[in-house]
């Protein structure tokens, strides 16, 4: 700690430069934090203690193929099944397809399953005896400014009416609440119309099913309750695959994208990218300090003293710019989840981020330093006092 004035020195000796590099690191490391954010809420999805009791059943093959509704039956005498509900993807889009819409066709006792959303009994009650009712999220209702009693158009991306046309009609019965903001924000988004409604009046469903989910009795016992669920329709034409709400989130997100490996290579390219940058910028603040290191030797510091000198200020650059960086990312990503409205529920940079950020840190300072400290400790002092 006696030479950090030295080091500090030799670290801000061209500012601008380092100001630059320090603005990278930053950036490396804003970046880090929010995509490790990005990752662990993906990974999380469907992590609850509801959720635990929760199986779901889709397709075998992909989870667009449709499964029969004679399955519902079956699928409720199994032992150590306590209730069976069904749902279909509607892809609904409000006014302009961009404005999606995360809507779903629901059997009458769907939230019977999902104690998590808080509905009233009258609400409940009206969308079961109105067929064109729907249920919809609190923060939908907010961006769109819809009310109960309001009729609202939604057009479907996969599924036309019997006349031909995309532009379904519904009438808002009721509003969801999702007790757990920081795990239901996803409820708060849903737009829940019924199953009968949606099966009448489409050509292209004649009874068929999205998926089941299915609450079990015994959390211990869910493993053995999916393996009997899917042996219901082994070797027929529409086997299963039944998994934890968990599994099966992170099942349907993969077929969609890879996150973690999206993210795994985003950060690969950043900080391969920040490795070159600030080593170039070591190697060049080294090089300019020849005669002062020369200086440093001739006055009785030590090879492995200039050495440890110059990786130490490889790693502080470091330090500095990722310490901000991380610090900046516990910032933004509450505000990014709170201006998302409850799309997106970013876990703040906890203490494994940090761990990892820091371990980062401490790596990629030392290999940029490396080189530059190695040649320094084997500088020649009159070689470098000569100018050669």
């Amino acid at each position: 700690m006696k030479y950090l004035h030295l080091i500090w020195a030799s670290l801000f000796r061209r500012k601008t430069r380092t100001l630059l590099t320090l603005v990278s690191i930053v950036t490396a490391f804003l970046l880090f934090g929010m995509l490790d954010a990005v990752r662990s809420s993906f990974s999380q999805a469907g992590q609850s203690a509801n959720g635990a009791a929760r199986l779901q059943t889709g397709a075998k093959l992909s989870f667009i193929q449709p499964l029969p509704k004679s399955l519902l039956g079956q699928i409720e005498r199994v032992d150590g099944v306590k209730s069976v509900t069904h749902a279909n993807w509607f892809g609904g889009a409000y006014q302009d397809p961009h404005n999606q819409v995360f809507s779903f066709a629901v059997a009458p006792n769907y939230l019977d399953l999902f104690p998590e959303v808080a509905v009233s009994q009258a609400e409940r009650k009206a969308f079961a005896e109105t067929r064109t009712g729907a249920l919809i999220g609190e923060r939908l209702a907010q961006k769109y400014g819809w009310k109960v009693g309001d009729h609202v158009p939604l057009q479907s991306q996969i599924f036309p009416d019997k006349t031909g046309s995309k532009n379904w009609q519904f009438d808002i019965v009721g509003i969801l609440h999702a007790t757990d903001k920081k795990t239901g924000g996803f409820f708060d988004q849903m737009f829940l119309l019924n199953w009968k409604y949606f099966d009448d009046t489409t050509p292209y469903n004649q009874g068929s099913v999205g998926w089941y989910v299915t609450r079990v009795v015994d959390v211990n016992q869910a493993d053995r309750v999916a393996k009997a669920i899917d042996a219901l329709s082994a070797n027929s034409d529409h086997e299963t695959r039944t998994q934890t709400e968990q599994a099966a989130t992170a099942s349907w997100m993969k077929q969609l994208a890879d996150i973690g490996l999206i993210v795994g290579s985003i950060m690969g390219a950043v900080f391969f990218t920040l490795l070159l940058l600030s080593g170039n910028t070591m190697m060049q603040a080294v090089r300019e300090r020849t005669s002062e290191i020369a200086v440093l030797k001739t006055i009785g510091f030590s090879g492995r003293s200039v050495l440890a000198m110059v990786l130490a200020e490889s790693v502080l650059l470091l330090l500095l710019g990722g310490i901000l960086g991380l610090a900046l990312a516990s910032v933004v990503i509450p505000a990014v989840s709170a201006g998302s409205g409850g799309m997106l529920n970013l876990p703040p940079v906890g203490a494994g981020s940090w761990g990892l950020g820091l371990a980062l840190m401490l790596l990629i300072g030392v290999l940029v330093g490396a080189l530059p400290a190695w040649n320094a400790m084997r500088l020649n002092i009159v070689d470098a006092l000569a100018g050669r």
